[in-house]
Order: structure tokens, then sequence, then C-alpha cells
């Protein structure tokens, strides 16, 4: 175990790599609900998808961790699966199996763009300070992905504000629309955010769970934060925020869940012949595919150089073997390789873009160093087939307390942003607040890329900037013209 992870280099031991793998996977688990629940709405199977999200999740997480020995955690991407149903299956009228084989044209687009190294050119190109000034932007974000998913932040708007729902504008919304429920409504700029009332049991064991993992943190208790994780979730039993008679195995045999993956697996395969069948729908194929790989790759590459680059995951040493060596001799080419392959992994057995998860910030922060990390994890998501019952009694209130630790932690990385230069505080501003504000790191990225070149221009500083930053802002803007025509 030493001799293959190197625990005693990376200044680690088991027990640390284990605790850090068990808090990773706590704060990640919502998505093997999530994710069946809004790629469902597409009319997948929700028992087929969840066994797709745990396979997809474990097999890419076990290649992160023995391949690249990395503890970073994979799984379907949000902000992704909503794409998946809402544009490409709802408004673009694709069937679920059509999405599944550009979601699996997306993994092989990707495995190409890192075997011939583009993605890691992309990140020699990206200059020091907006590396910092991404790092700290995923702090932000996570933090509100905390707030957000405690509901110590609740919304509120209108009815004229109401822009689409289930991804439908309400004038043209018909009875197809709403035939599965309402998932999504979308609003203009009158969404107004508003601090919660605390009257909620939800919310109050949120706020109970923030202050403990405060206190835990800052006497530096080893195992803290999953410490708190386990201590609220106890204590939100007796507040019935925790319902134990949820806990039925026989309602949620495995066996039923098998039965339907059979219905998603491959699939992909059958949605492609029919994909390319119409060639006036090519050039919409092939920019649904672009937005998905897009997407995917900012959203791994935000989090390898926020997270990696500070806790010296990524040394110096290897960012220079990133550029100087061939193949797959550095941490950083493997880890992007096993991220790239995951995609494609999630989509042969049915769910949408497996991308690597910012809350492996959460294991990090618990000490978590190596591919240990990343081993523990995929195997909480292997047992969680059998465990089903039990992994969803650990509610939101208790897992986004942790997400909001982590993103404080996190936002440490301004510090090595020179505020006080307008040059470098314009990007670093967008790459923070369009993370949280967008609930993407993607679009952080994007902010930040774009108003970089812009500073550099206005000042006649353009040829400062790497042409892979120019190509990229393009493909960010032409990227954003997509959408708007979609």
């Amino acid at each position: 175990m030493e001799k293959f992870f190197n625990l005693k280099e990376n200044g680690t031991t088991v027990s640390t790599e284990i605790v850090a793998g068990l808090t990773t996977f706590f704060a990640m688990s919502y998505i093997l609900f999530v994710n069946p629940s809004i790629l469902g709405a597409a009319g997948m199977p929700t028992k087929a998808v969840f066994l797709a999200t745990i396979i997809s999740a474990a097999v890419s997480t076990l290649i992160m961790g023995l391949f690249a020995n990395v503890p970073y955690a994979l799984a379907p991407g949000m902000g992704l699966n909503a794409f998946f149903t809402y544009t490409v299956v709802f408004a673009l009228g694709f069937s679920w199996q059509e999405a599944l084989a550009m979601v699996f044209i997306c993994g092989l687009f990707n495995i190409f763009i890192t075997v011939t190294k583009v993605r890691k050119s992309i990140i020699k190109a990206i200059p020091l300070s907006l590396q910092h000034a991404i790092g700290g932007g995923i702090g932000v974000f996570v933090a509100y992905l905390g707030f957000k998913n405690a509901n110590i932040i609740e919304f509120s708007l209108s009815q004229g504000n109401i822009v689409a729902v289930n991804g439908v504008e309400p004038t043209k919304a018909t009875a197809k629309t709403f035939a599965n429920g309402i998932f999504s409504v979308n609003a203009n700029g009158g969404v107004v955010p508003a601090i919660s009332n605390f009257t909620n049991p939800s919310v109050l064991l949120a706020i109970f769970g923030l202050l403990l993992m405060a206190v835990l943190v800052i006497k530096n208790v080893r195992g803290g934060i999953l410490l708190g994780i386990v201590i609220t979730t106890l204590v939100g039993i007796p507040l019935g925020v925790v319902d134990l008679s949820t806990v039925n195995f026989g309602a949620n045999h495995i066996g039923s869940a098998f039965n339907e993956l059979g219905s998603t697996f491959l699939a992909a395969f059958s949605g492609m012949s029919s994909l390319f069948s119409q060639s006036s729908r090519l050039p919409l194929v092939f920019m649904t595919i672009f937005a998905f790989s897009l997407s995917d790759t900012f959203d791994t590459i935000g989090t390898f150089i926020g997270t990696g680059r500070r806790t010296g995951i990524f040394s110096a040493e290897d960012e220079a073997a990133l550029e100087n060596s061939k193949g797959f001799s550095s941490k950083m080419d493997r880890a992007l390789f096993a991220d790239a392959i995951g995609t494609s992994i999630g989509a042969l057995f049915g769910t949408s873009n497996t991308t690597t998860y910012v809350e492996s910030a959460a294991g990090i922060a618990e000490g978590g160093r190596t591919g240990l990390t990343a081993l523990s994890t995929a195997v909480c998501f292997i047992l969680s087939t059998l465990l089903l019952p039990l992994v969803g009694i650990v509610p939101a209130a208790a897992t986004a307390p942790a997400l909001i630790i982590v993103g404080v932690m996190m936002v440490s990385s301004f510090l090595d942003v020179d505020w006080s230069n307008f040059e470098d505080a314009l990007p670093a501003f967008f790459a923070a607040f369009f993370m949280a504000l967008c609930y993407s790191i993607s679009y952080g990225i994007a902010g930040a890329f774009i108003f970089y070149c812009l500073v550099k221009v206005v000042k006649g500083k353009a040829k400062e900037v790497h042409p892979i930053l120019w190509g990229a802002t393009f493909l960010f803007i032409l990227n954003f013209i997509i959408l708007a025509i979609l």
C-alpha cells in the first residue's frame, strides 16, 4: 500500500486517506439520487440510471486513483445532466438514446484531445494570475453550492419573471411539458435571493452542522468534516430531517435495478444510428457535442487547477514534467486521461457526462493526497449498491456545511491575486462570481478568459495572450452564441 501510493512521500497515512475518501463520498453522494431524478425526466428508467451513476463513478474514480494516484473522484456532472434533459431532449427534441450517443462521442473527443496533449496545453497557456483566480473562484462556487444545498439561501420570483418551465417557454407549454411534473423553472433577473427565515428544521440542522464543523476544524480535529457529517445526520433523526422509516431494503432490491440496466446499457449505439440519419440535423448534433465537451473539459481543468496547485497534489516538478514529458509520465497527464475516459464509460451504461467533482476538495481538505483517497471513494460507491437505503438517509443538511467549510479554505487562493492591479482584479472577479452566480465552473473560466483578453487588447498587450487562450476564448464566445441559437 505504502509503496504503490507513495504515502510517506506525499505526507499522508492509510487512515487519513480512507477518512478523506469517505468524506469525498458523503460530500458528493447526493448525485446518486439527483441524477436519476433529472435523467428520469427525459424518459430514462430511474433504477437503471441509479446503477449507471454508481458504475460510472466507481470505475472512473478507480482509474483516477490507481492510474493517476491523485485524490479525485468522478461522477455524472451536475449541470451537464440538466443540459442533457432540459436542453438536448426537451428543447431540441432528441431522444435520450440519441443524447447518450452524443455524450459517448463527446467522451471519445475528450480522450483524443487528452492523448494529443491539447488539454494540458490549455493548462500551460493559462497565466498564473488566472490560475489563482480560478482556484479562489472555485472556493466561492463550492461555498455557494453548500449554502444552496442547505437552503440557507432561498429565492423568490413573480409569474412575470418566469422564462421557461422544463425548458419550454410558458406560452408554448403543452401537456407533454408537464407529463413528468415540474423539474426546472428558468427565470430572468427578477429572481430575488434572500436568507432563510430559519423555521425549517432542515435549515436549522444545516446551521448546527456548519457551526459544529467550524469548531472541529478550528480545533484541528482529525477527520473533523466527516465527524461533523455523521453527528449532524444523527442529530437530524429526532428533528425529523432524517427519516429512518425510509430504510426499506425490499423496496430498493438491487435485482430489479439490474434488470432495468439492460435498457440503458449500450443504448448509446442504438441512438447513434438515428442520430446521423438526417443530414439536416448534423450541424445541430455537432454543436451540441461541442457544448457538452467544452463544459466538461473546463470543469475538469478548473477543478485540477483550483485544488491541486495550492495543496501540492500537482507539484512544481509535476507541472514541469507536464510541459516536457511524453506519454503519461506526469500525474497531470494521467489524471486528465482518467477523467477523459469517464464520460464514455458512463454513456455506455446510461448516464450523462462523467467529470471530476469539485466536491473532491472536501476529501483533500481532510488530508487526502493520493489515489488511496479515490480508491476509498470508489469502494463507497460500489457498496452503495447494497446499502442504498442507508446512504440515502444522509441529508443535504449534513453534507452542505462541509462544502461551505471547504469553500472558505479554497478562497485563500485569492491572496495570490494582485487586487490593486485592475488588470488582474477584473478577470479574477468574473472567475469568482460567474462560477457562483452562473452555477458553473466553466462559465467562470469563460468570464475570466474573456475579460483577461479584453484587458490585454485595451492595454496594447495582445501579443502576451497565448494563442490557445485566444482560441479557448473564441470557443467560449461561440458556445454562448450556440446556446442562444439553441
